[in-house]
């Protein structure tokens, strides 16, 4: 018996073996499926992730190209681009994403190919950054059979964007004494300009800071805060003396940039509210902006845009904003400037010329039909939608559209096209609009709206007679979009003073933009320059100006370096 049992003994052992081999075989090709299903379900929802960001993105494009053909269908088209643009941002990240984690799953088996995204050819990185040069070490050996005898074929290059966080440093501005050895008398070289007084901002950093404050929206203290994670603690009364500085230094700069605006025939002006802190309160103040802006009629004069600051909105401001001047003011229908449209003003009545958005948009609150499902879809009152108004927006948007395709001609082109064209139409919706307007009762929403136009219809229509008005006040309103963006930032101004100077900063700033100027590198070569430039040739300094001088000295560049 216990022979038998030691024979037994090999074949037992065997036995386990073999089924260990087998389970762990079973559990190789568990693990082998469940990494293929793994994959292929990876693939697939890098995939879906894929269509999903195309499909958005194909789709954002169409409305992109759906606005710029026809117009705006809708107010608030902007906006609504806007969050397109956020939601194909967010499936794009998420594609992006999943593919990398379909490549990983597809590296744990055979069978299932990686998925790659196709993406449009990128294009390359601008020439003018600089590149640094990083050569890898070369291999030694042949990576195929061990020879060392290597010979150089050439070299591929692979580029990578990177960014060099900012950096702070102290310029020591050494100045050193002499002293005469005939008259004792002691000789230095004069102390580098400052902004402020005995200061110590450089140019860049101070240009930086009006930026940041008027251009990006950055209150002083979010700066001063940000500046202290970076080792630099500069107090807010410190930044606030510098803006104050910088303001006054450049106030004969926004001086030069009043005069040219107002040298126009034909200003666009608008206004906004602005937040200023009171005793207890918050009043409303205001500022009001001038567009000059000739492109649209094939003028070679630069555009630019003055801002005022007000505490109030009474008539008395834009009259004396506009004391000395005459010309076409393309406005709303605000009362204010009923006194400027006065037939005895000195030194002339200034013609107006009504905004055509402006009444489209008072029409198309009752064609929004949108609008009204999604309040019902909330739970709302949905506003009332007339068919009478969708046929109002499409008459007008009929004129926008042959607006759109004379665009830059000259003023004498615009008119015939106009008198061919758009007077028809004018003709016919002033008709239609009466007509209609009698069949509705007074009070009618419709009433009101064709009643906007109907009594102000010789400021609208005297775009059919004058080449140089355009059909709306959009140069304005977009004058005005930053000041409505940073609102949500820097809540309010602190003084009637710190309104007054927001105007000035953001004069300067928006005419930059307008010129296709970086605002910050132009305010620190200006700022740099302004202490020792002659006062005679100021107009030099002017964005336009500077950037047609830029423009020069970069075209000369190439022949010095060759020479």
């Amino acid at each position: 018996m216990v022979a038998t049992a030691q024979d037994a003994v090999p074949d037992d052992i065997g036995a386990l073996r073999a089924a260990l081999t087998a389970a762990l075989a079973r559990a190789e090709d568990e693990a082998a499926r469940a990494a293929l299903v793994e994959a292929e379900l990876a693939v697939a929802r890098a995939k879906a992730s894929d269509d999903a960001a195309l499909i958005a993105h194909q789709d954002l494009t169409i409305r992109k190209l759906q606005r710029a053909l026809h117009g705006q269908s809708s107010e608030r088209s902007a906006r609504l681009h806007d969050q397109m643009e956020l939601t194909f941002e967010e499936l794009e990240s998420t594609a992006t994403e999943d593919e990398i984690a379909a490549e990983q799953a597809a590296a744990r088996t055979t069978e299932v190919a990686p998925y790659v995204r196709k993406r449009p050819a990128r294009q390359p990185f601008p020439e003018h950054l600089p590149r640094e040069r990083v050569v890898e070490p070369a291999p030694t050996a042949c990576h195929c059979c061990g020879g060392h005898r290597l010979r150089r074929l050439g070299e591929d290059i692979t580029e990578t964007l990177e960014v060099v966080p900012r950096q702070w440093k102290v310029i020591q501005h050494v100045r050193e004494k002499f002293t005469c050895r005939d008259c004792e008398a002691i000789s230095q070289a004069p102390a580098p300009f400052h902004a402020t007084p005995r200061g110590w901002a450089g140019p860049g950093l101070l240009a930086m800071i009006l930026f940041e404050k008027f251009g990006q929206h950055q209150p002083l203290n979010r700066q001063a805060e940000r500046y202290a994670r970076e080792g630099v603690p500069l107090s807010l009364s410190t930044l606030g003396d510098q803006v104050g500085a910088g303001a006054a230094v450049l106030m004969p700069l926004f001086r030069r940039l009043e005069a040219h605006v107002l040298a126009a025939s034909r200003l666009h002006g608008d206004d906004t509210t602005v937040p200023v802190l009171a005793k207890g309160k918050t009043d409303t103040g205001r500022l009001w902006t001038y567009v000059r802006d000739d492109r649209p009629f094939g003028g070679a004069d630069p555009p630019a845009v003055v801002f005022y600051y007000s505490r109030d909105r009474r008539g008395e401001h834009p009259a004396a904003h506009l004391a000395g001047w005459s010309g076409i003011l393309q406005a709303d229908a605000y009362g204010g400037y009923g006194d400027l449209y006065a037939a005895g003003r000195q030194p002339a009545p200034i013609l107006e010329a009504s905004c055509w958005a402006h009444s489209r948009r008072k029409v198309f609150e009752l064609a929004d039909i949108e609008a009204a499902a999604r309040k019902k879809a909330r739970g709302e009152k949905p506003n009332l939608v007339y068919p009478l108004a969708v046929e109002a927006v499409k008459r007008i948007d009929a004129l926008f559209d042959i607006e759109r395709e004379i665009n830059g001609l000259s003023p004498a082109q615009r008119r015939a096209v106009r008198q061919e064209r758009s007077v028809p139409l004018v003709t016919g919706l002033e008709r239609w609009m009466i007509e209609t307007r009698d069949k509705l009762s007074r009070g009618h929403d419709l009433t009101k709206a064709f009643n906007y136009m109907l009594r102000r219809w010789s400021s609208f229509t005297r775009f059919l007679d004058d080449g140089r008005i355009c059909l709306s006040n959009n140069a304005a309103e977009r004058a005005l979009r930053g000041i409505a963006l940073g609102r949500k930032s820097w809540l309010f101004c602190g003084s009637d003073r710190g309104g007054q100077r927001a105007a000035v900063l953001y004069s300067l700033i928006v005419s930059a933009k307008l010129n296709d100027v970086d605002p910050q590198a132009w305010l620190a070569d200006i700022l740099a320059r302004i202490a020792a430039h002659p006062a005679q040739r100021i107009d030099d300094l002017l964005p336009w100006n500077w950037r047609s001088a830029k423009l020069r000295t970069n075209q000369r560049r190439p022949d010095h370096a060759a020479q």
